[in-house]
């Protein structure tokens, strides 16, 4: 049976993600600042967006896995990638920095297990690592994030895990207003990213510039703050991206890239877009 599992790159077809269903938590969101929401989620319209991106994957050949908790999570349980890092071997599971998530990363641990993914590590005591602040530029480099989500001490749990496998860990500060490096950057293609101006750390540039890329950095705040760029790559100079960002949408195509769209405004109010949503399990690796 073919492996579930396996990352090594940005931009590979995903051939499996994880996502969460969200329900009855979503209430929580009546109070958002105490859940690190931005606004208050209407719990119909949130669950309609999500099942409309989990049929943009299907439709994209992507398979969808839930991960089907058995009692009522956490409210942000919904931002998958956040709770784990997938690499060639198996999984490293995040310690979430955000009291109000703390525990999500048993949860998402549960249903890789189910599948046969094994868990490589997982960050513990006093570190905090986020998924989300972690990307494959190579094989064998992944650019890091430390900043609120990912501390110090989880970088380094984590520079462990991967140095076992022999990767090596570039990390970089993020400026205080950015949540996760997922929100500054994002990758098109094996040598092409997306960046926000004034958001992705200036050695960040340096580091990817000197490997070969070419970076993307729209132009519209406004579709800038609606995540146009918290997308998700489905194949090289192919995306899944939100509805409603024509301008940054225009940037890619003039790039060469393929867009697809989804509308998910009622769920970003949670504070996370499509990339944070979505847990990717495998890429195609033979590529």
């Amino acid at each position: 049976m073919r492996n579930e599992y396996g990352v090594r790159d940005e931009f590979s077809p995903p051939i499996s993600v994880l996502l969460h269903r969200p329900g009855e938590e979503l209430l929580a969101s009546a109070d958002p600042a105490a859940v690190c929401m931005l606004e208050p989620l209407d719990v119909e319209i949130a669950r309609a967006q999500h099942d409309a991106l989990a049929e943009a994957y299907r439709e994209a050949g992507v398979g969808v896995r839930y991960l089907r908790p058995s009692s009522t999570p956490p409210p942000n349980t919904m931002y998958m990638a956040d709770l784990f890092f997938m690499t060639p071997g198996g999984a490293i599971l995040a310690r979430p920095a955000s009291g109000v998530r703390l525990g999500e990363e048993r949860l998402a641990a549960e249903r890789p297990g189910r599948m046969g993914i094994p868990v490589l590590g997982s960050v513990h005591g006093g570190g905090t690592f986020e998924g989300a602040d972690a990307a494959w530029i190579a094989p064998d480099r992944v650019l890091l994030g430390r900043g609120r989500r990912t501390s110090a001490e989880g970088a380094g749990q984590v520079r462990g895990f991967l140095r076992e496998m022999g990767v090596e860990i570039v990390e970089v500060d993020l400026p205080a207003e950015v949540m996760h490096l997922m929100g500054a950057l994002r990758f098109l293609d094996e040598k092409l990213a997306v960046g926000w101006p004034g958001r992705l750390p200036e050695r960040a540039v340096k580091v990817l510039k000197q490997c070969g890329f070419r970076i993307l950095f729209p132009s519209d705040q406004g579709e800038l703050c609606a995540m146009a760029i918290n997308l998700v790559t489905l194949g090289p100079r192919c995306i899944l991206m939100p509805t409603g960002c024509p301008n940054t949408q225009s940037l890619f195509e003039e790039a060469g890239v393929s867009c697809r769209t989804v509308a998910v405004d009622e769920l970003i109010k949670g504070a996370g877009g499509i990339g944070c949503l979505t847990g990717v399990l495998q890429r195609n690796l033979s590529l």
